[in-house]
Parts: C-alpha cells; sequence; structure tokens
C-alpha cells in the first residue's frame, strides 16, 4: 500500500528544483514569497500553487455549506492530546521537511473511493476503517509506516512523520485514524492533523490530483 512511495521519493526527489521559489508571473502566490511547492506524486512530480483565475468558484458538493450532522459534525481541533494541528502552510511546510526527504508521510484517510475522486498531491490512501484493532490490514500497514511489532507490542521510536487529513471539518475519518494510531501506541508527537481537508484545500485553490494506484 505505502512501500512503492518510499522507493519513488528516494530516487526522484533529488530531481526537485528548489521549493522556496515566487515567480512573478502568477497572479495568485501562495504567500508573499512563495507561488508555489513540487512534490512527488505516484513517481512523479507535481505543482502545488493556487489556481489563477481569480473568479474561479467551488461547485457541486464542495460549494455546500450545511450536511446533516449526524454523521457530519463539525470536529474538534486537536483529535487526541498532544498531536499537532495544522493548517494549508504548515501542510506546504510538511511536504517540503518530511515528505519530501523521505521521513514523513501525508495519509489521506479517506476510504478508497473518494480518494480515487481527487487528493491532495503525494497523499497516500490510508482509510481510518484499515487501522482498527480487529482489522487483518493493520499490521502491515503499521509496518509501512515505520513501526516494529516486537513480543506482541508495537514500537514506533523509528516510525514516519505523519499529517492526516479527510474531507474537512465535518468529517471524521481522520480524527478516527489519528485516534487508533495513538491508541495503537504511535506517538502523538508525530502526528499532525490538518481539519480543514480537501473542504478548506480546495476553497482556497490549491492543487489536486486524481490517482491512479488505489488500494
Amino acid at each position: 500500500m505505502i512501500r512503492w512511495w518510499a522507493r519513488a521519493a528516494c530516487v526522484a526527489v533529488a530531481l526537485l528544483p528548489p521549493l522556496h521559489v515566487f515567480s512573478q508571473e502568477l497572479r495568485v502566490g501562495i504567500r508573499e514569497d512563495l507561488a508555489f511547492v513540487d512534490v512527488l506524486h505516484e513517481g512523479r512530480k507535481v505543482r502545488i500553487q493556487r489556481i489563477q483565475d481569480v473568479q474561479h468558484r467551488l461547485v457541486d458538493n464542495w460549494a455546500r455549506t450545511s450536511r446533516p450532522c449526524p454523521p457530519a459534525c463539525l470536529q474538534p481541533l486537536v483529535p487526541a492530546s498532544g498531536v499537532q494541528p495544522v493548517a494549508e502552510l504548515e501542510t506546504l511546510d510538511f511536504l517540503q521537511q518530511h515528505v519530501n526527504a523521505g521521513t514523513g508521510m501525508l495519509i489521506d484517510a479517506r476510504p478508497p473511493e473518494l480518494y480515487r475522486l481527487e487528493t491532495i498531491p503525494a497523499a497516500l490512501n490510508v482509510p481510518a476503517s484499515v487501522l482498527r484493532a480487529e482489522q487483518p490490514r493493520k499490521d502491515a500497514v503499521l509496518q509501512a509506516l515505520g513501526g516494529r511489532l516486537h513480543q506482541g507490542r508495537w514500537d514506533f521510536a523509528g516510525a514516519a512523520e505523519l499529517l492526516l487529513f479527510c474531507n474537512g471539518a465535518w468529517s471524521d475519518d481522520s480524527g478516527r485514524a489519528v485516534k487508533a494510531l495513538v491508541a495503537l501506541g504511535y506517538p502523538p508527537g508525530k502526528l499532525r492533523y490538518y481539519r480543514g481537508g480537501l473542504h478548506s484545500w480546495l476553497s482556497l485553490g490549491m492543487t489536486t490530483v486524481v490517482p491512479t494506484r488505489v488500494p
């Protein structure tokens, strides 16, 4: 599910250009000194930037403001004690400092049928349901994240830094995934939580991709 990403990153990350760049050709930047960030998604370079059409509007499902609660109830900013909440700039920093360096993973915790429609570049799909205690695939996923099972206990000392997201502040997939990881012993200090998720990402006109490799 995840190991192909690690191999691709080791081979191709050296090909990425300097990341802190600004281009006068782009009318809509990310911040004053940053116009775009390059990452690898499925072994190819993807440039994350904002949509340049200043008249662009969200449409269809992402334009909805209200969903029935339950299940679409607002989520807390911190899903588990010690987990760091992040927004868009911190997510981009994480992509530069950890994902591109091969020390971290961006995790889309939504079901595969949603992941395959659209996701943030460089994101890997680890559905929250896979991390349930009774789920047989759980051990393989934890090993792919860098965990080691020793005498029935998980050791996450060498595990990857993770940043998890899902549909948005009204979706609990990534929050449930964070709680499941913490319950399994994953250090909260290695976890980041982007509550805004795809809803906030798209509202700012940020780049998304349609994956071809779906578990």
